[in-house]
Order: C-alpha cells, then sequence, then structure tokens
C-alpha cells in the first residue's frame, strides 16, 4: 500500500516508518520537523517527505495514498497547557480537517493515534473501548474532539480507525525524556535516584513505541470489517501499573539507586487502567511484545552507551515543552507554533 505517515520525524514515527518498509508498504512523510534538534542516536528514516505543517495539509497533498496513519500533533499532556486552544486547533480541528480532506482524495483508511487519556480520572476500574470518557488535560480533550469529528466521514469507502495507546516508552531516534519510564530511567542513572514528582499512587497503562508501531501495521493490514469504525486500546493489559511500581521497577534494573518522593509530592490526578484484550481478539496479527522491567533495561543500555548527563535529559533538548518554549525564545517559531518566515528550527 501507499501509505502517509503525518509526524513519520517524531518519537514514534522514527520507529513505526522503517516497520512499515520493512512490510513492503510505500511510504511518504509529512512533517515539519520542530524537533530536529531532538535526535538522540540511531537513523532517522529516508523516505519522501512532504514538508509542511498539519494544519497546511492539502487534498492535493492526500492524492493517490491508499492509507493515512496521522500522529502529528502536540504530543502530551504539558505540551497540551502550553497553550489550550492550539491544542485544540492542532490535535482536535486539524485531525478532524484531515481526515474529510482523505475521504475526498480517495483515501481509504485513516489511522488516528488518539490516547488513553481520553479515560482521564477513572480511579481504579478497568477501562474497555466503551467506557465513558473523562479527560481532565487539554490533550485528552483533542483527542475526544478528534474521535468524534474524524467519525463522522465513515462511509463504504472510508474506514476511520482510532488506537488508544497507553503511555508510551521505550529507545526511539526521537527520544523523548518527558514519558514516566524513560525520565524514571534517566534519572536513576545520571543521579542514583529514582525521581518521583507525585506520590505513585496514580494507575497507568504502559506501552513500549514499538508496540505501538506494531498496532498501526496490523490494523493498517487488516481486513476492513474487522476495524472499520472501532477504537481500540494498545497496550496489554498486564502492563497496568502504578507509578510507585514503575518505580520499584527501574530501582531493580538500575544498580545501587534508590527510590526518592518530591518534597510535597501529591496524588496525580491522570489515573487510570485500561482493558486491552480487543485488539489482539480483533486482529490477531497485533501481539505486544515489551514489559516495562525489558522496557527499562533497554532504556539503560542505552543511557550507558550514550553517556546521558542529567544536564541533557532535564533541559531543553529532549522535554517536549521545554523544546517549544526554546523555539520560541530563539524566534524559530511564532506563537502559533508555526515556522518563522525566513528561519529554520535547526
Amino acid at each position: 500500500m501507499k501509505v502517509l505517515v503525518t509526524g513519520h520525524l517524531g518519537y514514534i514515527g522514527t520507529v513505526l516508518t522503517p516497520l512499515l518498509r520493512e512490510a513492503g508498504h510505500d511510504v511518504v512523510g509529512l512533517d515539519s520537523d520542530l524537533y530536529r534538534r531532538c535526535t538522540f542516536g540511531g537513523e532517522l528514516p529516508d523516505v519522501p517527505t512532504i514538508a509542511k505543517d498539519v494544519r497546511d495539509v492539502t487534498v492535493d497533498d492526500l492524492d493517490g495514498f491508499d492509507a493515512v496513519l496521522h500522529l502529528a500533533g502536540l504530543s502530551n499532556d504539558p505540551l497540551g497547557d502550553l497553550d489550550p486552544s492550539l491544542t485544540e486547533q492542532i490535535n482536535g480541528v486539524a485531525s478532524v480537517r484531515l481526515a474529510e480532506l482523505s475521504r475526498e482524495a480517495g483515501v481509504a483508511r485513516y489511522v488516528f493515534s488518539s490516547s488513553c487519556s481520553n479515560y482521564g480520572a477513572a480511579g481504579d476500574d478497568l477501562l474497555d473501548e466503551t467506557s465513558a470518557f473523562n479527560p481532565v488535560t487539554p490533550y485528552g480533550r483533542s483527542k475526544v474532539f478528534a474521535e468524534a469529528g474524524i467519525a463522522k466521514f465513515a462511509s463504504d469507502g472510508f474506514t476511520p480507525v482510532f488506537l488508544r495507546n497507553a503511555t508510551a516508552y521505550g529507545m526511539s531516534p526521537r527520544l523523548r525524556f518527558d514519558l514516566v519510564v524513560n525520565n524514571l530511567v534517566a534519572w536513576a542513572f545520571t543521579t542514583g535516584q529514582v525521581y518521583l514528582k507525585s506520590d505513585g499512587s496514580a494507575w497507568r497503562p504502559l506501552v513500549h513505541v514499538e508496540d505501538i508501531s506494531r498496532a498501526f501495521l496490523a490494523v493498517l493490514e487488516a481486513p476492513r470489517a474487522d476495524v472499520h469504525m472501532q477504537a481500540f486500546n494498545v497496550g496489554r493489559s498486564a502492563e497496568n501499573l502504578r507509578i510507585r511500581e514503575v518505580a520499584e521497577i527501574v530501582r531493580d534494573v538500575v544498580p545501587g539507586t534508590k527510590l526518592v518522593f518530591a518534597e510535597g509530592a501529591s496524588a496525580d490526578k491522570r489515573c487510570y487502567r485500561v482493558d486491552c484484550e480487543k485488539l489482539p481478539r480483533a486482529v490477531p496479527a497485533f501481539r505486544p511484545e515489551w514489559t516495562v522491567r525489558r522496557g527499562a533495561e533497554e532504556l539503560h543500555r542505552a543511557y550507558v552507551a550514550h553517556g546521558l548527563e542529567l544536564s541533557e535529559f532535564e533541559g531543553p533538548r529532549f522535554q517536549r515543552v521545554a523544546h517549544i518554549r526554546q523555539l520560541l525564545k530563539d524566534g524559530h517559531l511564532d506563537a502559533r507554533l508555526r515556522v518563522t518566515s525566513g528561519t529554520t528550527a535547526s
């Protein structure tokens, strides 16, 4: 299939794109590459690229594609809080518009990178895809808005699929340290402390970036009847962990470390557990392979090989919201997060 991946130069996209090519798909990327300063290591995908903000896509950009895998957007809760109206426009309105243009261009399948953040503050109950939404952040609300808007375009010739990813972790050429497992392993390696900024009581479903990528490939290739207008939680049900449990795994993986709580640490209002059994039942080709422990070991090896330092991972290079603030400060982006005329983010 000829596949367009939006956000192919981001944290997930740089893992997903090579996987699609290995499976024999003809892949084109679309990305404004705001994070070009953020390469941690490894090769970036070498595919034809449409260098464009997702808000500016035209129907001509989409001509000839069999599928669109839509990853591009503001990628997490803190970044969503930077400007909630921009989060709504980029993650919500632009995603719906892209679906409408995709249908107009004759694209048959549209796979949207949604989030388990849709469930928000849900407590201890195990949630499946029919559970009520209760998003507590602009990021979560933008994903709920996008799902509802995209669904309106479903037809015999246009199949939306919604992948509600659990909290990601794991190595990527465009590594992020603002993800809980990645962050805790980095703190442990660089300081000897597994540093928790909350009391660790909140539940969080967790999934490796490679398993997210496998989910996209699986639903892309699945028979239409198995995925049409379906939402799927992406992860493993056994990998719903309390944040304190994640910290204890990291403490065990990184030698000589101890668990430390920030002064005044309190409960995180983002607390939810999800049932992830629907996707492997509907699409047997999808089989997640990673556990948090194995992922922590992978990250630790990478940090050792890189010689990671505290100032590096706590600075603006690998923290998405801090990086955007730096680009704004440097004049590379305007207030609407568009690259300013005559500049690049390099």
